[in-house]
């Protein structure tokens, strides 16, 4: 495996003939609830000019909840891919607008925002990659810690808070960066103007939206949610029932929150009254927390360099690029793919719709061998410095080929971290700990830009508390509870600190995996991915990677297989998936096997010969 390049020839242009759009959606719930799918289609005509475009709010096509598989679609130019179809169909009326893949990213992000709140949105936090034809960049919207932040902010009387207290605190509460960041990204890649890309979100907003089947399955099962005036107010009726589906809700703060922000910038979340909302609310959380209009003030976004290595596939060898720490998503699935390089197979990897019990068992053991690296050495790079020196030595040809040997016909059970440059760590692993959340976009445009990004404010409706400037508009938007992504022990017994520990400034370890494929000896692109699913999210996009590179399917095959994985544990597998054989199997080879509700959310567009799927 080598670590690439981030610089290649423009991709061509797919033909000259009319415009079409993809969307492809499987939006999955959180914490055991049913999968639902989402996917809406529109073929689009040429783009009209900028200044004769009106968003239209389309007619509402979401199923009820529960698993439906996808046939997938085929277009010739340009496709977004998002979670809900109202979404969705904003960034088709922006691309039909003459917006670039970056334009309609930020309209998705905004209608995600209202119509699909427990999992993004203005309140949280983003990693986007973006490709313009000929640079790839990595765009860096973490939350942060605030100044006043404590290595020891999560624990009561020496112990860790027990998960659910410490999302409802104060201190779970991390500075939000989406906006700016995708504000800093328009500035390099916006084709429309700014304030344009909000329209959709402002129109759904204050004209309404159906509540879809999936956002109330999960109010119908949250609890934390009432204890929020502001919240229980615009989520339930007046008895504390969540709204039916088909209720139309509007959001007039939320609307008003965002014309702010199209017209300011990014300063009128970060300065002025509605900052000052978020400093209140944090500090009238449980467990207050003391956040400044400084901390919000002074959070800024980081470009950094693409995280790349090669691949060899049966067709060609690929460069796989995502995102660097603080995400340990690229690495992880670096590895995990790399150690499987190294493995021999006892037979086919991929068979009669389901990986073959040869190939669970291999990946699982990477997976556990990638996950102690992942709890040893993986924080902000800003805080933490990356083994032997570089964060590339992780994935070095070397390292994975020794690391791979111990991968034998028995599990190991658990493994423990490796010594990449052969250095000693002076790092304490992190002890394993919940993690929640997300939403992935992907888009393509007609001039070959692509965008994937994952955005996240942590758990189902993050912190449970909801902002807004003007207690007599309904509505809002829900802060994030990102700070839970930080180990919430600082040390270890023997007082060997922890790279994840909070520190003031520092931005938590994610698996946020947003990834972009391109052909290795060409720099064609060939595929933009990604999936919530807290830590799990690396084994969703590892799934998807290994299913189409290496087994052959086409993104909506290899989404629609069952899910699995380990985080350096037990062997996990989606429930009601995977024949009784498959856990027989694997429990002879020693594997502790745990079945449980798995739920992606996967995201994906591939190229083919005519266009993209």
């Amino acid at each position: 495996m080598t670590i690439g390049a981030r610089a290649w020839p423009p991709l061509p242009l797919l033909g000259r003939g009319a415009l079409s759009v993809a969307v492809l959606g499987v939006a999955i719930g959180l914490a055991g609830i049913p999968a639902t799918s989402a996917a809406l289609l529109a073929a689009c005509s040429t783009p009209s000019p900028p200044n004769a475009w009106r968003y239209s709010i389309p007619e509402p096509s979401e199923a009820a909840s529960g698993l439906s598989e996808k046939p997938g679609w085929s277009y010739t130019r340009q496709a977004v891919a998002a979670a809900n179809p109202l979404a969705t169909d904003a960034g088709h009326q922006i691309l039909r607008a003459g917006g670039s893949a970056l334009d309609a990213a930020i309209a998705v992000q905004l209608v995600l925002g209202l119509v699909e709140p427990q999992s993004s949105g203005i309140g949280g936090g983003a990693f986007l990659m973006h490709y313009d034809g000929q640079r790839l960049q990595a765009f860096d919207g973490r939350e942060v810690a605030p100044a006043s932040a404590q290595p020891d902010m999560l624990m009561a009387q020496g112990k860790p808070l027990p998960f659910d207290e410490a999302v409802l605190s104060g201190h779970a509460v991390g500075v939000p960066g989406a906006v700016r960041m995708l504000e800093a990204a328009h500035r390099q890649h916006g084709q429309l103007p700014w304030a344009q890309l909000f329209e959709p979100a402002i129109a759904l907003a204050e004209q309404g939206f159906r509540v879809s089947p999936r956002l109330h399955t999960l109010l119908q099962a949250e609890k934390a949610l009432h204890q929020d005036p502001l919240a229980a107010r615009y989520f339930y009726n007046p008895e504390g029932q969540a709204w039916p589906v088909g209720h139309l809700l509007r959001n007039p703060e939320y609307a008003h929150v965002l014309r702010r922000i199209a017209q300011e910038g990014s300063r009128a979340l970060h300065e002025g009254p509605v900052a000052e909302a978020i400093v209140a609310r944090v500090a009238q959380a449980p467990r207050p927390a003391r956040m400044s209009l400084q901390d919000l003030r002074a959070y800024q976004p980081r470009e950094r360099e693409a995280l790349c290595f090669v691949q060899p596939t049966p067709a060609r060898s690929v460069r796989i690029c995502g995102f660097p720490p603080p995400s340990s998503g690229q690495i992880a699935i670096g590895q995990i793919l790399g150690l499987l390089a190294n493995t021999q197979a006892q037979g086919p990897d991929w068979a009669s719709g389901l990986p073959s019990v040869d190939f669970v068992h291999r990946y699982t053991e990477a997976s556990r061998l990638a996950f102690a690296d992942r709890a040893q050495y993986l924080g902000d790079p800003d805080f933490v410095a990356p083994p032997a020196g570089d964060w590339r030595s992780l994935l070095a040809t070397d390292y994975l080929r020794t690391r791979s040997q111990l991968i034998g016909a028995q599990s190991m059970k658990q493994a423990a971290p490796g010594q990449p440059g052969g250095g000693r760590s002076a790092w304490a692993p992190m002890p394993a700990q919940t993690e929640y959340g997300t939403s992935h976009i992907s888009v393509v445009d007609a001039r070959g830009r692509a965008v994937a990004m994952t955005t996240t404010i942590e758990a189902g409706f993050g912190a449970r508390r909801m902002v807004s400037t003007d207690a007599s508009r309904p509505g809002g938007f829900l802060l994030n509870n990102q700070l839970t992504d930080f180990s919430f022990v600082p040390s270890d017994a023997q007082g060997r600190p922890i790279a994840n520990r909070v520190e003031p400034g520092k931005r938590p370890r994610s698996s946020m995996s947003p990834t972009l494929v391109f052909d290795a000896s060409n720099g064609q692109l060939l595929l933009s991915g990604g999936s919530p699913g807290g830590a799990q999210i690396i084994h969703y996009t590892a799934k998807l990677l290994t299913a189409t590179l290496q087994g052959g399917m086409n993104a909506q095959q290899a989404i629609n297989l069952p899910n699995f994985g380990s985080l350096n544990g037990p062997t996990l597998l989606e429930a009601g998936r995977f024949p009784s054989t498959m856990v027989q199997a694997l429990q002879a080879r020693g594997h502790e096997v745990r079945e449980l509700d798995m739920t992606s959310g996967l995201q994906a567009i591939e190229r083919t010969a005519t266009g993209w799927f």
